[in-house]
């Protein structure tokens, strides 16, 4: 019988399928080679969601800057619900799962699965009361007025009244991946990405015999993008495809398991809150120099928040790899898998930060050929994209953190990034005869402590 922690595994169940392997893979396999191959598949995964913001901007664009305007102030809200369905929460999902199985423990990592649906049909169910209740007033708040408004709720009502889709998906995909496998999350997700453009396009233009929805087509190919994507996920681990019966642990629920997986996710979703809510208010800021000015940031910071799911690729491999080494014991290791994620996260966010600083054209240009328009976006990216690197450094070790189940300090770095943005900018506006370029730069600069901070926490933090 192995025992909790036990490297060993019998010859009969070294498939590369089995759950067994891929703990094996990942408590002993060479690092940086590990990391790599499991990273790979969600490198796609982002791809084809950046392919997906791409054309639905472009879309959108075809509406007109008022259609931009009102996409601007509701995507800062859709990140948050992909950050905390995916990211956060999902994060505490994976960490939970590969905390168990890296100690031998299938049972619980079983109930963990069924404890996190019900976490997911609860925060989509809040996330559609909140926005179907506050969602004017908020846009209102952030400068929102007239077909940009219009075009705002049109496209909001339609995501957030879908908004348990997107948990459940994101959610079952986070089960799948605690387990160690990468390729089938990122196969589904890419392949109803696929899906979601055409649809968009056909919806949003009234392409062939489908009808001319405007902004409301595209949010209804993006809730049916994830429908689909749910109904795939919840038939694999059904199917016990993961390795795990689901059905074993039968529909008992426990506080504690509860706890393992919000411990971690709740902290996560705070820190995705700050994140979010500083764009927020930053989005506001910039509506006071006008509707173009609003368009051409929105395009900007389109593009910064892209970039995290170019990290998620690699973050959610290293949730996983940490979290099978914690939960086993290897402290040592999971320490040498975070670095040598974030040294990865960082040369690539960097490096298209370093193009976009130098060709703000390569990305705005895509969008809009409002001379205003482009001049806020190219100021955004000249300043904000020489901050990646420290963003993606940042990012990546704050998921190394999920999957050691030590959330605090990175958090608390999140915090300083939210202080620095919105007091800094704020201040900048109010005492300084602010400009467009001030705000931008606090913006910058605010990354760069959040990048550095998480490094910190992580040097001198305690994982036990």
């Amino acid at each position: 019988m192995q025992r909790p922690g036990d490297l060993s595994i019998r010859a009969p169940d070294m498939s590369t399928t089995t759950p067994e392997y891929r703990r094996a893979r990942l408590l002993t396999g060479p690092v940086l080679p590990t990391l790599v191959a499991l990273a790979a598949p969600n490198v796609l995964l982002a791809l084809m969601q950046a392919l997906v913001s791409f054309a639905d901007a472009w879309f959108i664009g075809r509406l007109g800057t008022e259609g931009l305007a009102g996409v601007a102030l509701v995507f800062p809200i859709v990140i948050l619900m992909q950050m905390m369905s995916a990211g956060a929460m999902g994060g505490g999902v994976s960490s939970a799962i590969a905390r168990a199985l890296g100690a031998s423990d299938g049972l619980r990592a079983e109930r963990l699965a069924l404890h996190a649906t019900v976490i997911a049909l609860a925060f989509g169910l809040l996330f559609t009361a909140v926005m179907m209740l506050a969602g004017p007033a908020l846009y209102r708040l952030l400068g929102g007025s007239g077909a940009a408004l219009d075009h705002a709720m049109a496209y909001s009502n339609i995501v957030f009244g879908g908004a348990m889709t997107v948990w459940l998906c994101n959610t079952l995909a986070s089960v799948v991946r605690g387990t160690g496998n990468m390729a089938v999350p990122a196969i589904i997700l890419s392949v109803t990405a696929l899906l979601q453009i055409p649809l968009c396009g056909a919806l949003v233009l009234g392409w062939g015999p489908f009808p001319r929805l405007g902004i409301a087509g595209a949010a209804i190919a993006y809730v049916c993008s994830f429908g689909a994507g749910a109904l795939c996920f919840a038939g694999y681990i059904l199917a016990g495809r993961t390795g795990l019966n689901v059905r074993r642990g039968g529909m008992s629920f426990s506080a504690r398991l509860f706890a393992d997986i919000l411990k971690v996710g709740l902290l996560s979703s705070f820190n995705a809150v700050q994140t979010i809510a500083a764009a927020v208010i930053v989005t506001g800021l910039v509506g006071t120099f006008g509707t173009a000015a609003l368009a051409g940031y929105g395009l900007g910071v389109r593009l910064e928040l892209l970039q995290i799911p170019v990290v998620f690729a690699i973050g959610s491999a290293l949730v996983v790899m940490v979290g099978t080494c914690i939960g086993a014991g290897d402290v040592k290791r999971a320490r040498h898998i975070a670095w040598s994620g974030a040294g990865l996260a960082a040369g690539l966010t960097g490096s298209v930060g370093l193009v976009v600083a130098l060709w703000p054209g390569v990305w705005a240009g895509l969008f809009s050929a409002d001379p205003a328009v482009l001049d806020a976006a190219y100021t955004y990216l000249r300043i904000a994209g020489g901050c990646y690197a420290f963003f993606g450094a940042g990012i990546a070790l704050y998921f190394a953190s999920q999957g050691a189940g030590r959330m605090l300090w990175p958090v608390l770095a999140g915090s300083a990034r939210f202080v620095i943005a919105v007091a800094g900018g704020l201040i900048v506006l109010r005492y300084f005869n602010g400009t467009l370029a001030g705000l931008f730069a606090m913006i910058g600069f605010a990354m760069i402590a959040y990048g550095a901070g998480t490094v910190a926490a992580v040097k001198w933090g305690v994982w036990k």
